[in-house]
């Protein structure tokens, strides 16, 4: 054997999807496959698969493996829920913590309606894609399994945007959602598109439907709202907002956050953004919405208003990070929500803890800040009942989750 070569055997994967062997790290690989390959300062790029593992499947895209988008196409479906569900366990074990950990619920192929793509200006035109793994360099993808059939369609146009605004060094950055009146596309980076771009944009963009084009939260055209369902309300939200990345995953985590509740009627929804679960809570409940972002909370409103038959939504523009909401505020409210950033929820979490709201349902994109909030409440007296893993995330190491909390003691 080449002394450059090396065999290991995967016994895990990492937090990213790649395998490891010990401390070494192999991309695309799963566990139990021995593999073969040079292994420099403990990475290994894989050359031959000498045992694959029975979870080993063809991956479906052809940019598979020099696409940063995707990092486990080479596993089976059944392999992948299992795993997510793992990991779920896993970061609660870490804590000390378990609970019933309920099947993954997983969105389909071509569900995802939220994508950011980049775009650099290349000699020949422009370049707009997804960045390679670990890498600077952009893959212009031709096709893609992940995103909404719209979205992929628009990609042509952003390259004419693209050369109109990227500079030779430097990327520009499109946030692409899809909602029901076509695609609300917000640009950043590089300088801002003139009138005539624009406007030789919207003539290559008209197969794609496009509602609105923004850069940097300005809008540029308006051919009509972009608005998104939440409920029985319909929310135009600020360009480039946050939503949840799949129709599907959303209706699973709104469900499972409403069981979470059960009955409840007065409701807080911490960092509540425009109202994914708000404004489905309010066809049941009195809410309140505490969002750090006052434009976020002006669309959530907005949605409200204009949704009859709703009950009252208040809002608060509130940094829960730094002022949550204390025990004293809390004391109004028979159930809350919270859905925060991947950072978690340590200081609300802390304050929940010494409450005595009844019911919580918390909503989480990291297993292990959820893990490290779901101990502070368990130690407050709450218990952690099951967990409802949500992958909207197909073939990436990323999985979300809502988990019920009830009081069992005071």
């Amino acid at each position: 054997m080449d002394d450059s070569m090396r065999e290991i055997t995967i016994d895990r994967l990492g937090r990213e999807g790649d395998g490891f062997a010990g401390r070494i790290r192999a991309a695309f690989t799963l566990p139990g496959e021995r593999v073969r390959g040079p292994v420099a300062a403990g990475r290994m790029a894989p050359v031959e698969i000498l045992a694959p593992s029975p979870e080993r499947v063809a991956p479906v895209c052809r940019h598979f493996g020099a696409c940063g988008g995707c990092a486990l196409q080479h596993g089976s479906d059944a392999f992948l829920a299992g795993w997510k569900e793992g990991t779920i366990a896993r970061a609660l074990a870490a804590q000390g913590l378990a609970a019933e950990i309920r099947p993954v619920l997983t969105s389909p192929p071509r569900s995802r309606r939220r994508a950011v793509f980049a775009g650099r200006r290349t000699r020949k035109g422009a370049v707009v894609g997804f960045h390679g793994r670990r890498s600077e360099e952009l893959v212009a993808v031709s096709e893609c399994h992940l995103v909404r059939p719209a979205i992929l369609a628009v990609l042509p146009a952003l390259a004419v945007l693209t050369r109109a605004a990227a500079s030779r060094l430097g990327e520009v950055r499109f946030t692409v959602t899809e909602g029901p009146a076509g695609l609300d596309i917000d640009g950043a980076g590089g300088r801002r598109p003139s009138g005539e771009a624009v406007a030789d944009f919207l003539g290559h963009a008209d197969a794609a439907d496009v509602a609105r084009l923004a850069w940097e939260g300005e809008p540029l055209a308006h051919r009509r709202p972009p608005l998104q369902p939440m409920g029985a309300a319909h929310v135009v939200p600020p360009p480039g907002a946050f939503l949840q990345a799949t129709q599907e995953g959303a209706a699973a985590l709104v469900d499972a956050v409403r069981d979470c509740l059960g009955p409840a009627r007065r409701v807080a929804d911490l960092f509540a953004g425009c109202g994914t679960f708000a404004l489905p809570l309010a066809e049941t409940a009195e809410v309140h919405a505490v969002e750090a972002e006052p434009a976020m909370l002006a669309a959530l409103d907005a949605g409200w208003r204009g949704a009859p038959g709703l009950r009252r939504v208040s809002t608060e523009a509130r940094d829960l990070f730094r002022r949550p909401l204390l025990p004293a505020e809390l004391a109004r409210f028979d159930g809350v929500a919270f859905d925060p950033p991947r950072a978690g929820a340590e200081a609300q979490a802390q304050a929940l803890a010494t409450s005595g709201v009844p019911r919580i349902a918390a909503v989480s994109c990291n297993p292990a800040s959820f893990a490290r909030d779901a101990a502070i409440l368990v130690a407050g007296g709450y218990s952690l009942d099951w967990v409802r893993p949500v992958d909207q995330f197909r073939w990436s190491g990323h999985v979300e989750l809502a988990a019920q909390f009830t009081r069992s003691r005071p």
